[in-house]
């Protein structure tokens, strides 16, 4: 669904979910309310592309409205509501005039959203470290990064590390996609725990200091797709 009062900007997006496969365009609205009664008749609407700034009522209070809110891509000519926009967990916040490229990036933020939900329904927020002669679980929240030393690993979590023989390749297809990123050869971390990422390396605190680790030029673009993302 589209939901931007500009009749240019509607077509540019109207154009653009046209060709692009997998996507179906329902609605396209002009007027909050039009939209507002036709999600309550249709509740088949997974995303919505919103913009801000429209008479009557914005998109913020748009947002206010819905009980169950699907995906939302803001579609707006200024950046100054994007810090209020992910209050609402907004899957993108796009810039006008934007490029299908740009539009692209956005629809693939989209799919892994939709990927990590159905990884949800399944379950598992877990894995088992044999440490010694025992099972040691560990959430995944609670692993910060994972590293390579020559034939082990190292999990690195707030309490403590657990070193196993494994391959960096083998633990990273066993961790789900949607919570962690190979940002080195070296290093797999826990995307949800970057502090700060700088040119070649992402800063990642721990209950001492703040563990500073490369980026390998080969592993920036995805990195880059992997976080939630403002840019023009």
């Amino acid at each position: 669904m589209i939901l931007d009062d500009d009749d240019l900007s509607r077509r540019i997006l109207e154009e653009f979910i046209n060709k692009s496969e997998g996507l179906v365009l329902k609605h396209s609205c002009s007027d909050p309310v039009e939209c507002i009664n036709r999600l309550k008749k249709d509740d088949s609407v997974e995303l919505i592309f919103l913009d801000i700034e429209m008479p009557e009522m914005s998109g913020i209070d748009f947002l206010d409205t819905l009980q169950t809110q699907p995906q939302v891509i803001i579609f707006s000519s200024k950046g100054k509501y994007a810090v209020d926009s992910y209050n609402y967990d907004v899957t993108d916040y796009l810039l006008k005039p934007v490029s299908y490229k740009r539009f692209l990036q956005a629809i693939e933020k989209v799919e892994k959203r939709t990927r990590e939900y159905s990884e949800d329904q399944l379950g598992g927020n877990e894995i088992f470290i044999k440490k010694n002669s025992t099972l040691v679980r560990l959430k995944y929240d609670e692993i910060l990064w994972i590293e390579a030393l020559e034939n082990y690993v190292i999990f690195n979590t707030f309490k403590d590390k657990y070193t196993i023989h494994f391959t960096m390749k083998a633990i990273e297809q066993k961790l789900p996609a949607r919570k962690f990123t190979r940002v080195h050869r070296s290093y797999i971390v826990n995307t949800s725990r970057i502090e700060v990422i700088e040119d070649n390396s992402v800063i990642i605190k721990t209950e001492e200091a703040a563990k500073s680790i490369p980026i390998g030029k080969s592993y920036k673009e995805k990195l880059m797709k992997d976080i939630n993302l403002i840019i023009k």
